[in-house]
Protein backbone atom coordinates (compact mmCIF):
# COMPACT_ATOMS: atom_id res chain seq x y z
CA UNK A 1 0.00 0.00 0.00
CA UNK A 2 2.53 2.28 0.99
CA UNK A 3 4.56 1.58 -2.73
CA UNK A 4 1.49 2.55 -4.35
CA UNK A 5 0.69 5.38 -2.72
CA UNK A 6 4.04 6.67 -2.93
CA UNK A 7 3.45 6.27 -6.93
CA UNK A 8 0.43 7.85 -7.19
CA UNK A 9 1.91 11.08 -5.17
CA UNK A 10 5.10 11.01 -7.78
CA UNK A 11 2.95 10.78 -11.42
CA UNK A 12 0.42 12.53 -9.72
CA UNK A 13 2.88 15.69 -9.12
CA UNK A 14 4.69 14.61 -12.57
CA UNK A 15 1.42 15.20 -14.50
CA UNK A 16 0.26 18.68 -12.78
CA UNK A 17 1.51 22.13 -13.76
CA UNK A 18 4.07 23.98 -11.77
CA UNK A 19 3.93 27.56 -11.48
CA UNK A 20 7.33 29.40 -10.74
CA UNK A 21 7.78 33.20 -11.13
CA UNK A 22 4.66 32.98 -13.41
CA UNK A 23 5.86 30.91 -15.85
CA UNK A 24 3.96 27.48 -16.38
CA UNK A 25 6.07 24.38 -16.26
CA UNK A 26 4.94 21.06 -17.57
CA UNK A 27 6.16 17.20 -17.05
CA UNK A 28 8.43 17.08 -20.45
CA UNK A 29 8.56 13.35 -20.09
CA UNK A 30 7.05 10.45 -18.35
CA UNK A 31 9.55 8.49 -15.36
CA UNK A 32 10.55 4.62 -15.79
CA UNK A 33 8.00 2.39 -14.60
CA UNK A 34 8.39 -1.15 -13.65
CA UNK A 35 6.18 -2.89 -15.37
CA UNK A 36 6.49 -0.78 -19.09
CA UNK A 37 8.08 2.09 -19.95
CA UNK A 38 7.08 4.02 -22.92
CA UNK A 39 9.78 5.89 -24.68
CA UNK A 40 7.75 8.02 -27.23
CA UNK A 41 4.52 9.87 -27.49
CA UNK A 42 1.46 7.59 -29.21
CA UNK A 43 -0.51 9.23 -31.88
CA UNK A 44 -3.16 7.73 -34.26
CA UNK A 45 -1.48 6.01 -37.21
CA UNK A 46 1.44 4.38 -35.23
CA UNK A 47 1.70 0.65 -34.70
CA UNK A 48 4.02 -1.21 -32.16
CA UNK A 49 4.12 -3.09 -29.40
CA UNK A 50 4.19 0.32 -27.40
CA UNK A 51 0.69 0.89 -28.74
CA UNK A 52 -0.25 -2.67 -27.91
CA UNK A 53 0.78 -2.11 -24.27
CA UNK A 54 -1.25 0.94 -24.23
CA UNK A 55 -4.70 -0.78 -25.66
CA UNK A 56 -4.34 -3.07 -22.99
CA UNK A 57 -4.75 -0.74 -20.42
CA UNK A 58 -7.73 1.77 -22.38
CA UNK A 59 -9.24 -1.42 -23.34
CA UNK A 60 -11.75 -0.21 -20.58
CA UNK A 61 -12.78 2.99 -22.78
CA UNK A 62 -14.17 2.03 -25.54
CA UNK A 63 -16.97 3.44 -25.20
CA UNK A 64 -20.84 1.79 -25.04
CA UNK A 65 -20.99 -1.16 -26.64
CA UNK A 66 -17.85 -1.30 -27.94
CA UNK A 67 -15.10 -3.66 -27.53
CA UNK A 68 -11.52 -2.44 -28.80
CA UNK A 69 -8.95 -4.98 -30.30
CA UNK A 70 -5.71 -5.47 -29.38
CA UNK A 71 -3.94 -5.31 -32.44
CA UNK A 72 -0.65 -2.75 -31.71
CA UNK A 73 -2.34 -0.42 -34.72
CA UNK A 74 -3.23 3.11 -33.38
CA UNK A 75 -6.89 3.78 -35.06
CA UNK A 76 -9.41 5.60 -34.87
CA UNK A 77 -11.12 3.45 -31.97
CA UNK A 78 -8.02 3.99 -30.17
CA UNK A 79 -7.29 6.81 -30.07
CA UNK A 80 -11.25 7.75 -28.91
CA UNK A 81 -10.60 4.90 -25.88
CA UNK A 82 -7.47 7.36 -25.28
CA UNK A 83 -10.02 10.22 -24.80
CA UNK A 84 -12.02 9.07 -22.66
CA UNK A 85 -9.40 6.93 -20.41
CA UNK A 86 -7.76 11.02 -20.46
CA UNK A 87 -11.50 12.50 -19.69
CA UNK A 88 -11.79 9.92 -16.78
CA UNK A 89 -9.06 11.17 -15.19
CA UNK A 90 -9.30 14.71 -15.96
CA UNK A 91 -6.29 15.06 -18.40
CA UNK A 92 -6.42 17.08 -21.91
CA UNK A 93 -7.88 15.36 -23.99
CA UNK A 94 -6.43 14.90 -27.36
CA UNK A 95 -6.33 11.50 -28.04
CA UNK A 96 -2.84 11.76 -27.93
CA UNK A 97 -0.68 9.53 -25.36
CA UNK A 98 2.12 11.54 -24.11
CA UNK A 99 3.77 11.88 -20.70
CA UNK A 100 0.55 12.89 -18.45
CA UNK A 101 -1.26 9.77 -20.28
CA UNK A 102 1.55 7.55 -19.34
CA UNK A 103 2.63 8.95 -16.16
CA UNK A 104 -0.97 8.27 -15.10
CA UNK A 105 -0.74 4.86 -16.45
CA UNK A 106 1.96 3.87 -14.62
CA UNK A 107 -0.03 5.59 -11.10
CA UNK A 108 -2.63 3.24 -11.60
CA UNK A 109 -0.27 -0.24 -12.89
CA UNK A 110 1.54 -2.83 -10.60
CA UNK A 111 5.34 -3.98 -11.49
CA UNK A 112 3.42 -7.04 -12.86
CA UNK A 113 1.23 -4.92 -14.98
CA UNK A 114 -1.53 -5.38 -13.25
CA UNK A 115 -3.88 -2.60 -12.26
CA UNK A 116 -3.34 -1.83 -8.36
CA UNK A 117 -7.17 -2.61 -7.54
CA UNK A 118 -6.86 -6.28 -9.27
CA UNK A 119 -4.47 -9.12 -9.11
CA UNK A 120 -4.07 -12.21 -10.85
CA UNK A 121 -4.78 -14.50 -7.86
CA UNK A 122 -8.02 -12.78 -7.61
CA UNK A 123 -9.00 -13.64 -11.25
CA UNK A 124 -7.00 -17.56 -10.75
CA UNK A 125 -8.84 -19.42 -7.97
CA UNK A 126 -9.21 -22.36 -10.02
CA UNK A 127 -5.14 -23.36 -11.05
CA UNK A 128 -2.20 -21.01 -10.47
CA UNK A 129 -0.22 -22.18 -13.97
CA UNK A 130 -3.56 -20.94 -16.18
CA UNK A 131 -3.19 -24.45 -17.67
CA UNK A 132 -6.43 -26.70 -18.94
CA UNK A 133 -8.62 -24.20 -20.54
CA UNK A 134 -9.97 -23.99 -23.96
CA UNK A 135 -6.71 -22.17 -24.77
CA UNK A 136 -2.80 -22.03 -23.89
CA UNK A 137 -2.01 -21.11 -20.50
CA UNK A 138 0.10 -18.09 -21.26
CA UNK A 139 -2.98 -16.61 -23.20
CA UNK A 140 -5.62 -17.17 -20.73
CA UNK A 141 -2.93 -15.26 -18.31
CA UNK A 142 -2.92 -12.47 -21.18
CA UNK A 143 -6.64 -12.69 -21.45
CA UNK A 144 -6.79 -12.10 -17.58
CA UNK A 145 -5.08 -8.90 -17.53
CA UNK A 146 -7.27 -7.50 -20.39
CA UNK A 147 -10.42 -7.92 -18.13
CA UNK A 148 -8.16 -6.85 -14.78
CA UNK A 149 -7.85 -3.21 -16.91
CA UNK A 150 -11.57 -2.85 -18.16
CA UNK A 151 -12.62 -3.64 -14.85
CA UNK A 152 -10.37 -1.31 -13.70
CA UNK A 153 -11.95 1.09 -15.73
CA UNK A 154 -15.23 0.01 -14.43
CA UNK A 155 -14.26 0.77 -10.93
CA UNK A 156 -13.32 3.72 -11.20
CA UNK A 157 -16.54 5.11 -13.02
CA UNK A 158 -18.18 3.34 -10.22
CA UNK A 159 -16.64 6.05 -8.07
CA UNK A 160 -13.96 3.42 -7.34
CA UNK A 161 -15.63 1.58 -4.88
CA UNK A 162 -14.23 -1.74 -4.08
CA UNK A 163 -15.57 -4.54 -6.99
CA UNK A 164 -15.61 -8.58 -5.41
CA UNK A 165 -15.33 -10.90 -7.57
CA UNK A 166 -16.31 -14.48 -7.07
CA UNK A 167 -14.80 -16.74 -9.80
CA UNK A 168 -12.57 -15.99 -13.17
CA UNK A 169 -10.76 -18.39 -14.74
CA UNK A 170 -11.52 -22.23 -15.39
CA UNK A 171 -9.60 -25.21 -16.43
CA UNK A 172 -12.11 -27.83 -17.42
CA UNK A 173 -11.96 -29.79 -14.31
CA UNK A 174 -12.86 -26.65 -12.42
CA UNK A 175 -15.67 -25.74 -14.40
CA UNK A 176 -17.23 -28.93 -14.63
CA UNK A 177 -16.84 -29.17 -10.87
CA UNK A 178 -19.01 -25.77 -10.72
CA UNK A 179 -21.74 -26.58 -13.22
CA UNK A 180 -20.07 -24.51 -16.09
CA UNK A 181 -21.34 -24.46 -19.35
CA UNK A 182 -19.48 -26.81 -21.75
CA UNK A 183 -18.60 -23.62 -24.07
CA UNK A 184 -17.84 -21.06 -21.12
CA UNK A 185 -15.94 -17.80 -21.44
CA UNK A 186 -14.24 -18.89 -18.01
CA UNK A 187 -12.13 -21.67 -19.84
CA UNK A 188 -10.83 -18.59 -22.39
CA UNK A 189 -9.71 -16.55 -19.24
CA UNK A 190 -11.64 -13.55 -20.33
CA UNK A 191 -14.46 -14.09 -18.26
CA UNK A 192 -15.46 -13.03 -14.46
CA UNK A 193 -18.04 -12.72 -12.64
CA UNK A 194 -18.88 -9.83 -10.02
CA UNK A 195 -20.66 -10.41 -6.72
CA UNK A 196 -21.96 -7.95 -3.87
CA UNK A 197 -21.77 -4.28 -3.68
CA UNK A 198 -22.58 -2.08 -6.07
CA UNK A 199 -25.66 -3.80 -6.98
CA UNK A 200 -25.52 -6.63 -9.83
CA UNK A 201 -27.65 -4.47 -11.94
CA UNK A 202 -25.73 -1.35 -11.29
CA UNK A 203 -22.67 -3.35 -12.19
CA UNK A 204 -24.30 -5.12 -15.40
CA UNK A 205 -25.79 -1.69 -16.62
CA UNK A 206 -22.03 0.42 -16.21
CA UNK A 207 -20.39 -2.73 -17.75
CA UNK A 208 -22.09 -1.81 -21.33
CA UNK A 209 -19.49 0.67 -21.41
CA UNK A 210 -16.52 -0.93 -20.33
CA UNK A 211 -15.45 -3.12 -23.00
CA UNK A 212 -17.41 -6.06 -22.38
CA UNK A 213 -19.00 -8.40 -25.16
CA UNK A 214 -20.33 -10.51 -22.98
CA UNK A 215 -22.69 -9.65 -19.67
CA UNK A 216 -25.09 -11.48 -18.08
CA UNK A 217 -26.86 -11.19 -15.25
CA UNK A 218 -30.39 -11.16 -12.86
CA UNK A 219 -32.91 -12.50 -15.06
CA UNK A 220 -30.38 -14.95 -17.45
CA UNK A 221 -30.89 -18.15 -16.45
CA UNK A 222 -28.55 -19.04 -13.12
CA UNK A 223 -27.46 -15.36 -12.78
CA UNK A 224 -29.45 -13.81 -10.52
CA UNK A 225 -26.84 -13.96 -7.77
CA UNK A 226 -24.23 -12.59 -10.18
CA UNK A 227 -23.04 -10.13 -12.89
CA UNK A 228 -21.26 -12.07 -15.41
CA UNK A 229 -18.57 -10.23 -18.06
CA UNK A 230 -16.35 -11.37 -20.82
CA UNK A 231 -14.56 -10.63 -23.86
CA UNK A 232 -17.44 -12.12 -26.52
CA UNK A 233 -20.94 -13.31 -26.29
CA UNK A 234 -23.73 -10.97 -26.04
CA UNK A 235 -25.97 -9.32 -23.04
CA UNK A 236 -28.83 -10.37 -21.33
CA UNK A 237 -29.87 -8.99 -17.67
CA UNK A 238 -34.14 -9.01 -18.07
CA UNK A 239 -34.08 -7.55 -14.24
CA UNK A 240 -32.08 -5.04 -15.15
CA UNK A 241 -33.05 -4.06 -18.27
CA UNK A 242 -30.43 -5.27 -20.81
Amino acid sequence: MIRRLGRVIAALALAAATTVTGVTLTASAAHADGCYTWGRTLSQGMSGEDVRQLQIRVAGYPGYGAVLTIDGAYGPATRSAVIRFQQAYGLGADGVAGPQTFNRLYALQDDDCTPVNFSYAELNNCNSTWAGGAVAASTARANALVSMWKLQALRHALGDVPIAISSSFRSYACNSAVGGASNSRHLYGDAVDLVGSPSLCRLAQQARSHGFGQILGPGYPDHNDHTHVAAVGGWSAPTCGI
